[in-house]
């Protein structure tokens, strides 16, 4: 019997097209309190089961949950969903709250169900192929990495139909890092088994829109336990093109840099490439390093291509699915969604005092209250 699968959030269907062209699974049912959007995308995508309410959904024979609705959601639905028996794939962020991320990891440990969170980012092909060079030593040891998020999203603080959104005040009500995941999440799966120490966040104030709580551009820097180095942009006011999968990586055997727009590509150098570093010159990555990519997204079929994404959508539920069919560890589990969500959470505390180093509290061995306070 293949895994049925329900999706809460009626405008976060990124991974509709994956579970469909997968024979181990079926989405079974749709859930939104919008009728009129629920009834549209229900018919557009075949979903034969609605719902308006979550928890009528909870009471099906579903398997598994999709949760993709406002940041706000994600945690109490998780938790629903996992006391219901299903597992869980969430959009991101993990949560809003520090205590949420505490409430979520005692009901995944609780429950045992499968919880993963969906941070496509980090299967961008581009992201996974660096990856894969990280393991095998070609960047040798790795001691910093950047990502940036620029993404001008005013004009989604309100609804078509003229209603608030709630963006306006998850999201661009926010102070410091709010949307860290996409820009964290790579770079902490390239500091392999590393962990963040301590979060450091200053903003630039307010200059294109003073009317929102979140400034135009902030940096956080993450300290790693290691000592090495994490640096992350998140710029969701300014005026300019996007930007939304920037990184870059840095070694004792070389670097990367992801593609800046205007016609740049994906680039790269390694050590002993050029006589010296006066005489450098960036090396195309997928043109050279083409053969590091991963088997399955050399492989991958055009149906999982177009799961959205470049690929990635396909790829991230794939993972899901094995985890739940196979018992296999999630790539992206519930600590790692904590550690990452958490830089945002813990940035909007530094940001407001000063550009104060947070302490970031260890998800993975916490065992008494006192483990889980916020120093300031």
């Amino acid at each position: 019997m293949p895994l049925k699968i329900g999706i809460v959030g009626a405008r976060g269907l990124s991974t509709v097209l994956a579970f469909q062209s997968m024979p181990e699974t079926r989405v079974v049912a749709l859930c939104d309190l919008n009728q009129d959007l629920l009834e549209e995308q229900s018919k557009k995508h075949n979903i034969p089961k609605t719902y308006r309410i979550f928890e009528d959904m909870l009471e099906s024979d579903i398997d598994a949950v999709v949760i993709a609705t406002p940041m706000q959601c994600h945690v109490p639905q998780a938790i629903q969903a996992l006391e219901a028996g299903k597992h869980v794939l969430s959009e991101v962020t993990a949560g809003v709250t520090m205590d949420e991320l505490w409430w979520l990891i005692e009901c995944v440990e609780k429950y045992k169900k499968v919880y993963m969170m969906a941070e496509n980012y980090c299967y961008i092909p581009e992201n996974q192929l660096i990856l894969n060079m990280v393991r095998q030593g070609l960047f040798g040891e790795v001691y910093f990495g950047e990502g940036e998020y620029l993404h001008d999203i005013k004009n989604l603080a309100v609804y078509p139909n003229g209603k608030t959104s709630w963006r306006k005040f998850w999201q661009l009500g926010k102070r410091g890092a709010f949307y860290p995941t996409h820009s964290i999440g790579p770079i902490m799966q390239w500091f392999q088994g590393d962990r963040i120490k301590w979060v450091i966040s200053v903003g630039c104030g307010w200059h294109t829109a003073p009317e929102f709580r979140q400034e135009d551009t902030s940096i956080t820097l993450c300290k790693m336990e290691s000592g090495k180095l994490i640096k992350i942009r998140v710029d969701c006011i300014s005026e300019r093109p996007h930007n939304m999968n920037y990184y870059s990586l840095q070694g004792t055997k070389g670097c990367y840099e992801a593609a800046r727009g205007l016609g740049d590509k994906p680039k790269i150098w390694l050590k002993d490439m050029d006589d010296n570093t006066d005489n450098a010159k960036w090396r195309p990555l997928m043109e050279e390093f083409y053969e590091y990519l991963p088997d399955r997204y050399k492989n991958a079929t055009e149906d999982q291509k177009k799961a959205g994404h470049w690929g990635a959508d396909y790829f991230i539920v794939q993972d899901f699915v094995d985890a739940v069919l196979n018992g296999t560890k999630p790539p992206i589990d519930v600590y790692d969604a904590c550690e990452w969500t958490a830089v945002g959470l813990l940035s909007e505390l530094s940001v407001m005092n000063g550009g104060r180093a947070m302490e970031m509290p260890d998800f993975r061995k916490s065992s008494s209250m006192d483990d889980k306070i916020i120093k300031i």
